[in-house]
């Protein structure tokens, strides 16, 4: 995968933007980066996994769904995370399979709670160099 992220300053909340060649690659990035604020990843094993189908009525609304449902995962159902394959990813409609792990205190330390992702300032978008996303969450 050609994605990469990075992290944006923001006064009450933590931005992320994540890039990649697809829209796909994009949002991958973006969960990943959201679950690397939460804890270490590479500490999660890759043993389970999760499908996503998701619809919504544009390629934004679809992102805040997207990070909104690997954060319930986590904190809704103590699952974690690792591997993000996005076998559809329009404007509309996104379907995944999320690899990961229960989360187990023993193992993974959280280090940020996250408590939802947010509309400020979020933007998905197309150019030259690829696929593009931006998103603030609430911390």
């Amino acid at each position: 995968m050609n994605a990469s992220a990075r992290y944006l300053d923001h006064p009450s909340d933590v931005g992320i933007e994540a890039r990649g060649a697809t829209q796909a690659e994009a949002f991958a990035g973006a969960a990943s980066a959201l679950i690397s604020l939460i804890l270490d990843p590479s500490r999660v094993d890759a043993t389970e996994q999760r499908s996503v189908s998701l619809t919504a009525t544009d390629a934004e609304q679809l992102l805040v769904r997207w990070l909104s449902e690997i954060l319930y995962l986590y904190d809704g159902q103590g699952f974690v995370g690792r591997e993000f394959k996005l076998n559809t990813c329009s404007s509309t409609v996104l379907e995944a399979v999320v690899t990961g792990e229960p989360f187990d205190p023993q193992k993974l330390t959280a280090r940020m709670d996250i408590k939802a992702i947010t509309y400020h300032q979020l933007a998905v978008w197309h150019d030259a160099a690829g696929w593009g996303v931006r998103a603030f969450l609430d911390v």
